[in-house]
C-alpha cells in the first residue's frame, strides 16, 4: 500500500478483509493476535505514514529459551509491557500504550499486563486493550486528533544538537575497541 497520510474506503476495507481472513486462518494456526497487530500496524503505517517510526512493538512475548531469555531481561525486556507503544504526546498523555487481545475465549490480559497498565497509567499514558482492527482504528484516530498539550511541548533537534564536540570528546575517550 502507497505510504499517504489518508486511506481512502476501499483501501481500508481491503485492509480489514485481509486482516478478517488471516485472524479466521490463524484460529486453527493459533496466532490470532500476531495477525492482528500486524493488520494494526499496517494500517497506521499506511494511515499516519510521517509518524510511522513512532508506532513499534514490544517483544515480549514469545517462549525463549533460558539464555535468551536472562539476556533480555539485562536489556530491559520487562513483564506485562503492552504490545504496541504509540510515541506521540497527544490530549495530555504521554504515550498511547496498545495491548492487543482477540475475542477468542481466554484471550485476556494477565496480572503482570494489569499491573503494568497502571503502572503506565500512573506516569501520565494512556493504555488500551483493543480487540479488533475496527476498534483499534477508532482508537488510534480519535488520539490522533487530539493536540498536543502545553505539558508535551514540541522539541525539535538535529543531528548537531545531539552531537556536541563535548560528547565526541568522551566517546573517543570512553570507547573500547
Amino acid at each position: 500500500m502507497k505510504p499517504t497520510d489518508t486511506m481512502t474506503a476501499a483501501e481500508y476495507m481491503r485492509l480489514v478483509e485481509t486482516a478478517n481472513k488471516r485472524r479466521a486462518d490463524t484460529h486453527r494456526k493459533g496466532h490470532p493476535e500476531h495477525d492482528l497487530q500486524v493488520a494494526c500496524v499496517a494500517w497506521f503505517r499506511a494511515q499516519y505514514s510521517k509518524d510511522a517510526a513512532m508506532l513499534f512493538a514490544v517483544p515480549n512475548g514469545g517462549h525463549r529459551n533460558a539464555i535468551e531469555a536472562a539476556r533480555m531481561k539485562a536489556e530491559g525486556v520487562t513483564p506485562g509491557v503492552a504490545d504496541l507503544i504509540l510515541l506521540e504526546a497527544r490530549g495530555g498523555y504521554g504515550a498511547l500504550c496498545i495491548e492487543t487481545k482477540t475475542r477468542r475465549k481466554g484471550s485476556g490480559q494477565s496480572d503482570r499486563q494489569k499491573a503494568w497498565q497502571l503502572e503506565a497509567a500512573r506516569h501520565g499514558n494512556k493504555y488500551v486493550v483493543i480487540r479488533d482492527l475496527a476498534e483499534f482504528c477508532r482508537v488510534v484516530a480519535a488520539y490522533m486528533r487530539q493536540d498536543w498539550t502545553r505539558n508535551n511541548p514540541v522539541v525539535t533537534l538535529t543531528a548537531s544538537d545531539l552531537y556536541t564536540p563535548e560528547m565526541a570528546a568522551k566517546s573517543a575517550k570512553d570507547a573500547k575497541f
